[in-house]
């Protein structure tokens, strides 16, 4: 079935292009894109008033597949993605088995076909997450992996991790680095602050995050070999990247809504929804995060998508680190950004579509003629209230719940085809 966009304003950043346009799909291929396009089509859908972009890759989701699928499937999160313009995601290895070898690959890309979002799952760097032996990153490669993380654990020691930088590049693979010191986190389940004290738990110092994105901008500068730091929580994090990209280093990065959003200052709750790993900070991380994201230092907005069983995150204290985003992403953003007039349409599309997609080395991320017809559109003035239990994920451990936000997303599209309707 083609399809006919109508009457839509296209953000285009790949193609440098943004204004009202007609767009025609066909075969899963976008036709055409201009102006008042007059061929009829199986399905015309008048866009007027609406945002039409690219799907949205969020290259950093745990769909806890194979092993935890209580949490979350990649059917189920797929169906979160398609909800929230998602097309296309990256699946973090930390599974039960973890992703260290082509059997466990291929289980989730043969899982995948029935899925509402195009899926590429990302190998680990060490066999068993154990941060002692690099895995086979040709084998992984070739199984159809698109980087490799210890995601969930760092690797604590550096010359394995030099190596693995120097191997997965040449292998093809970009290596994807969770920054933390857990000698120094050692127990501590909040940001070490002012509100830990007063609650009167263990905190988790922002020196684990910095000394270890350090670590890697020298390694990524001195290896002249390409990192990606993932989940940037800290200003001194943000403030070593825009240093080490100033003078050279290959480093990427991203952070995610929750940490320009919120702070610590949600912890007063003793909600575990609200606990994640890196945790929520202080007012003046969230405006360094933010301001990150608004200048260009950080390339990539993902959402960490963590799913838990509400069980599981019933006592404050006890309750595993995580939350669920890929509904919110990109109404978060518009939210705490677009609408706020810090950052443009098009730079949110370079940073939730273009650049991620650019890093991993996947298609997709624009709409010219040719281009894979993976197509998100939202109403970018649409609020709505964020409802837990109208989440399409199996876990509904959202930090965003209550919060109105300005952004919904109507429609997704992904090979051509409807996936994602808003009634």
């Amino acid at each position: 079935m083609d399809i006919l966009l109508k009457n839509g304003y296209v953000v285009d950043a790949a193609n440098d292009f943004e204004g009202i346009a007609d767009i025609l799909v066909d075969k899963g291929k976008i036709i055409k894109r201009e102006p008042n396009i007059a061929e009829t089509a199986d399905k015309v859908i008048d866009c007027a008033g609406k945002t039409i972009i690219p799907g949205i890759c969020d290259m950093h989701v745990h769909f806890r597949d194979p092993g935890q699928t209580h949490k979350e499937d990649i059917i189920t999160g797929c169906e979160a993605a398609a909800a929230g313009g998602v097309t296309a995601v990256a699946c973090m290895p930390n599974t039960v088995p973890v992703v260290d070898n082509a059997e466990t690959v291929k289980y989730i890309l043969d899982k995948a076909k029935g899925a509402k979002a195009r899926v590429y799952p990302i190998g680990c760097i060490t066999k068993g997450q154990k941060g002692e032996e690099l895995c086979d990153y040709a084998e992984l490669k070739a199984a159809g992996c698109v980087a490799v993380s210890d995601d969930g654990k760092p690797v604590l020691n550096a010359r394995i991790m030099a190596k693995a930088m120097v191997k997965a590049h040449y292998a093809g693979l970009r290596v994807i680095s969770h920054c933390e010191d857990p000698n120094i986190i050692a127990g501590g389940i909040i940001n070490s602050g002012e509100v830990s004290k007063e609650l009167g738990v263990k905190g988790m110092h922002r020196i684990s995050e910095d000394i270890s994105t350090a670590r890697e901008i020298v390694m990524a500068g001195d290896l002249e070999m390409p990192i990606h730091i993932a989940h940037v929580s800290t200003a001194t994090s943000m403030l070593l990247i825009r240093l080490g990209t100033r003078y050279g280093a290959m480093v990427t990065s991203e952070t995610a809504p929750h940490y320009f959003m919120l702070s610590d200052e949600k912890l007063r709750l003793r909600d575990a929804d609200y606990r994640m790993n890196p945790p929520l900070r202080t007012a003046d991380d969230v405006a360094a995060i933010a301001e990150g994201v608004c200048d260009g230092t950080i390339d990539c907005i993902v959402t960490d998508h963590a799913p838990h069983a509400p069980e599981e995150k019933a006592d404050f204290e006890k309750a595993p680190n995580g939350v669920v985003g890929l509904e919110t992403s990109l109404a978060a953003t518009l939210t705490a950004l677009y609408h706020n007039d810090k950052i443009t349409l098009k730079r949110i599309v370079r940073l939730m579509c273009v650049n991620p997609r650019k890093i991993l080395g996947i298609a997709g991320g624009a709409l010219g003629a040719g281009d894979i017809a993976d197509i998100a559109i939202f109403d970018a003035n649409e609020e709505w209230t964020v409802d837990p239990e109208k989440l399409h994920s199996k876990s509904k451990n959202t930090c965003f719940k209550g919060m109105t936000l300005k952004g919904k997303v109507k429609m997704t599209i992904v090979d051509g085809k409807i996936v994602y309707e808003d009634k």
